[in-house]
């Protein structure tokens, strides 16, 4: 069942959606080339906790499976073909010319925020730059679709006919997600999809909208090693951006937008 968020419970969630995008703006202004992504998430977790909030991914396993060994850190950090559920470790050191996805949720007052950014370590190819710059502008189209009214699958719409006019490929069995007092709430938020399909949009619905976009051919991520991390099936490198958004009757409002004045983040 999809929830319909009170005005109290979207104040919540806006606290937390603010911690989220403070702490990647903090990694923003961080993160360099010879750092180990166990770097990046015991800084984030020191800032998250700093604002007497909780790591959402932290300990996080599915509900229902129990056979899932639950997510060991603060932060997905997925780099070049990874696509997803990159664990931070201190071997992995990031260098010039990665590109490097980072996803961070936190909670406070009962609810959680989630937001995702790929950043750009140095010079990178254009055609990988394009990719970063396309899927960014992905997930704006789809939030300018999510307006009360719509249809869920407006949103896929948005995001799939931008990513595929520059011939990119969407992720299709990674989504996006309702969100609250669970991190991962109805209804799944697909990155494709049929204009004018899926539930009607109502105000107050809260989503976190993930366009997951990839250089090659790539359909879907998996699992590599049996572990969380997922990658693109041909090896290509692969973006991804997020925003926890409110669907209001205008345009829709960002919870999680950057307080540094990045477009787009």
């Amino acid at each position: 069942m999809i929830s319909i968020k009170s005005e109290r419970e979207i104040e919540l969630m806006r606290e937390a959606g603010a911690i989220v995008a403070k702490t990647l703006d903090m990694l923003e202004t961080e993160i360099r080339p010879g750092m180990t992504t166990l770097q990046l998430d015991e800084m984030a977790e020191e800032f998250i906790r700093s604002h007497q909030a909780v790591p959402s991914f932290l300990n996080y396993a599915p509900k229902g499976d129990p056979d899932v060994t639950p997510y060991p850190a603060t932060l997905c950090v997925s780099l070049n073909e990874e696509v997803v559920h990159g664990v931070p470790t201190k071997k992995r050191v990031m260098k010039e010319g990665d590109i490097v996805s980072v996803d961070c949720g936190a909670y406070k007052g009962g609810y959680h925020g989630d937001s995702a950014r790929t950043f750009v370590l140095g010079e990178i190819d254009p055609t990988v730059q394009q990719l970063v710059d396309v899927t960014r502008e992905s997930l704006m189209k789809g939030i300018s679709m999510a307006v009360a009214g719509n249809r869920l699958h407006d949103i896929s719409a948005a995001v799939e006919q931008h990513a595929r006019s520059y011939r990119f490929s969407v992720i299709e069995n990674m989504v996006g997600h309702g969100i609250g007092s669970e991190l991962h709430e109805d209804p799944p938020v697909p990155n494709y999809g049929r204009k004018g399909t899926g539930p009607v949009l109502r105000e107050g619905m809260t989503l976190a909208i993930e366009p997951m976009i990839a250089l090659g051919r790539s359909r879907n991520a998996v699992s590599r090693r049996g572990g969380w991390v997922a990658v693109t099936e041909d090896g290509k490198p692969s973006a991804h951006f997020e925003h926890t958004i409110v669907v209001r009757n205008g345009d829709a409002e960002i919870l999680t937008r950057s307080f540094l004045g990045s477009a787009g983040a």
